[in-house]
């Protein structure tokens, strides 16, 4: 098989690309997404497959990460937070446009798949991708497979539950995730949280009128403010206690953290969730923590993993 194509599918914007067999971009396209009309958002990836197979003909295959709960085994969006899309038949609907075999699976499996196989994690092994950005979302790379549970809804990292009592409530509906604690929102939220504090000066220089956001958070930090290290330090503590529970659940081999929050952020994230984690984990005075690395695709992991997937799926 000479090239596939990665379909990268948001509640924002449709992100593709043509990849060869060492992971390499070698054509992109990029449109927004009608994230309301879900027929639109059909149209919009069947159009930017269609450019893609016109610009190279040689696909042998099509991978789609929508950010969703998706059933990989039937091509099956269930549901999908930011896109009015339920029960779609998404891979039998683009495998009928375009003529080509299509694969479909959550956005953070094909991003874990990505790093596994182009990335951070090649040659690891087993491993965990955990993705820290609005949300907190993940995948997890077992035996050389992807790990999606009985459901195929598996890996949902964001969801574990790490403060039921007192925790932040979550998007979901429940109290305490990981996602609530530890993501690029809940450094945002504990930035407003001290905003009114004599020592949140910088924070309020940086914001403006505006919402102090993790983003001008991470640029603070990055120039030694104290309180916005403090809350990095803060949100990495956190993140350090949903690492230890993957570790003493999966014992894997490495964890490769990405997404947008950590772009920015760095060692000022990562440094207090490796102390955490090293803290909390099982068997700690005579067992070595996995390493916690920083994923090396950045934005492309989704279109890299999309079409690395397919290729391996179509395969077997």
């Amino acid at each position: 098989m000479a090239v596939t194509i990665g379909i990268d599918v948001g509640g924002t914007k449709i992100a593709a690309g043509v990849v060869d067999g060492n992971g390499a971009l070698v054509a992109r396209r990029r449109i927004a997404t009608e994230a309301d009309d879900p027929r639109a958002v059909v149209a919009g990836i069947t159009k930017v497959a269609q450019e893609l197979l016109a610009a190279a003909p040689a696909v042998g295959a099509i991978g789609v990460g929508a950010a969703a709960l998706v059933d990989a085994d039937n091509g099956i969006v269930l549901s999908a937070p930011n896109i009015s899309w339920k029960n779609v038949a998404l891979r039998a609907m683009l495998e009928e446009r375009v003529g080509v075999p299509v694969v479909v699976d959550n956005d953070a499996n094909v991003a874990a798949w990505g790093e596994a196989t182009h990335g951070a994690g090649a040659g690891a092994g087993d491993q965990v991708m955990v993705t820290v950005g609005t949300g907190i979302g993940g995948g997890i790379v077992i035996g050389g497979r992807l790990y999606r549970g009985a459901r195929g809804v598996g890996a949902e990292i964001g969801h574990m539950v790490i403060q039921a009592e007192g925790g932040a409530l979550c998007a979901c509906g429940n109290v305490g995730c990981l996602e609530a604690m530890a993501s690029g929102n809940s450094i945002g939220r504990r930035a407003l949280e001290r905003k009114g504090s004599p020592e949140a000066g910088r924070l309020v220089a940086l914001g403006g009128d505006g919402e102090v956001t993790g983003q001008i958070v991470g640029q603070a930090a990055a120039e030694g403010d104290p309180l916005a290290l403090e809350i990095l330090a803060e949100t990495g503590r956190w993140l350090g206690v949903g690492l230890a529970n993957l570790v003493n659940i999966f014992d894997p081999a490495l964890i490769v953290v990405g997404g947008g929050a950590t772009a920015g952020t760095g060692d000022l994230l990562l440094e207090p969730a490796r102390a955490r984690m090293a803290e909390l984990i099982i068997g700690r005075s005579w067992r070595t923590p996995p390493p916690v690395v920083a994923a090396a695709l950045g934005y492309d992991a989704g279109i890299v993993g999309a079409a690395a997937l397919a290729r391996a799926t179509i395969r077997r």
